[in-house]
């Protein structure tokens, strides 16, 4: 049979008592406090000056904006109609269930009223919070696809994986390639930037190559992924994965140019 057969690892990792612990939310538990580590070494070796409390509430904003805006963004372009006809479904998180995009934007807001309340740059802070986004990513889609879910499409390809979920026929092991590429290369890529005095003093430059990199990946990769089955695909074979990733290839080009023209020390 054509393609690697889907080694079925249970989505609870552990139980405590009748409380079930998800891959999924470890992911971003474990996600959250990596990336809360290397921003405290971070500090620490560029002094950057924010203090142990500050960076206590960035972590808090950020998670928060996470939350809320990956769950209200999957209601609104993925959810349908039933997630607000029963709004409390909205809280259901272990379920799954989030979006990129609107997660994306909830951070922004949460960085922006960070910013706003302890008088940093904006886009400084944001490239605080660039360069550790790619873990999250990295991780989530690694448990999407212990989950069994957002598998690609079917596929003939070597290493096609047969997902149960997924009618057992051999699919493009999308998640991976997301977490790869959206994860480990942007993770990579932008640390070995950070590192650079000229790039850390363009506030900016990290946040505006992450988002449009991001942008570029998604709208690629969506082509191995199978669509959501409520949504289906729109006009011209396109997803909505890719409708919602070409404003980001534009935003994060128009911000590179705002960060280039403009040096902070």
């Amino acid at each position: 049979m054509v393609g690697l057969a889907y080694p079925e690892i249970s989505p609870i990792a552990f139980s405590l008592g009748p409380l079930a612990i998800r891959w999924y939310s470890l992911a971003y538990l474990f996600g959250i406090l990596l990336a809360w580590l290397m921003l405290w070494r971070n500090n620490q070796k560029y002094k950057l000056g924010y203090t142990n409390a500050q960076m206590e509430d960035l972590v808090f904003y950020i998670t928060m904006g996470i939350i809320i805006g990956g769950r209200l963004g999957y209601a609104c372009f993925y959810g349908g109609i039933d997630m607000w006809l029963k709004p409390w479904h909205l809280l259901e998180l272990w379920k799954g269930g989030m979006s990129f995009h609107g997660g994306i934007v909830g951070v922004i807001v949460a960085a922006w009223l960070f910013a706003r309340n302890y008088k940093w740059s904006f886009l400084q802070t944001t490239d605080l919070v660039a360069i550790y986004c790619p873990i999250g990513i990295f991780l989530g889609r690694i448990a999407n696809f212990i989950n069994d879910e957002l598998w690609g499409r079917e596929t003939d390809v070597a290493w096609a994986v047969r997902f149960p979920a997924g009618g057992y026929v051999p699919r493009h092991p999308s998640q991976l390639y997301e977490s790869f590429c959206e994860g480990f290369i942007l993770f990579v890529l932008l640390n070995w930037l950070w590192n650079s005095k000229k790039i850390r003093n363009r506030y900016g430059v990290v946040s505006g190559l992450f988002i449009m990199l991001y942008g570029i990946f998604r709208l690629c990769l969506e082509q191995f992924r199978q669509p959501d089955a409520q949504l289906g695909f729109f006009f011209g074979g396109i997803t909505m994965g890719q409708i919602l990733s070409l404003p980001l290839i534009i935003i994060g080009i128009v911000v590179l140019g705002i960060a280039w023209k403009n040096k902070h020390n």
